[in-house]
């Protein structure tokens, strides 16, 4: 599969082990949700469905952070709490870290489980649940 140029970009700028853990989450991530527009979206890679974030990952000081926008209402347990809305993220620092098959999971979860992040100003900043 051909990976978004932005998004090579990305990968092209991190260290060797962080290039190995974001070439593996985008594969895995490309593989379960093919017809997700994916983009470099503040700053770091993104994919989208229908224009709604989904799932995104980003180099932090001590790991490479896997986030999804809806992650804490997912049943498959494993992510926790990130921020003050419903996201949920993994933390990996490195590949051998990824269990893939729970990762399948999460990414097939994302695709059901949503809230709706595109329209949060018009929603004066809050997020409705958009699926079940």
């Amino acid at each position: 599969m051909t990976r978004a140029p932005e998004i090579a970009d990305y990968h092209r700028r991190l260290s060797s082990e962080d290039r190995l853990i974001c070439d593996l989450l985008a594969d895995e991530i490309d593989r379960a949700l093919p017809d997700a527009a994916a983009k470099v979206w503040h700053a770091h890679p993104v994919w989208f469905l229908d224009g709604n974030p989904i799932v995104g990952y980003d180099r932090l000081k001590d790991a490479v952070r896997l986030m999804f926008w809806s992650g804490q209402s997912f049943a498959e347990p494993g992510l926790v709490a990130s921020g003050s809305f419903e996201a949920a993220e993994a933390r990996f620092t490195s590949a051998s870290e990824i269990d893939t098959d729970r990762l399948a999971v999460w990414l097939s979860e994302s695709r059901v489980v949503q809230w709706d992040y595109e329209h949060i100003r018009t929603n004066r900043g809050l997020v409705k649940r958009t699926s079940f």
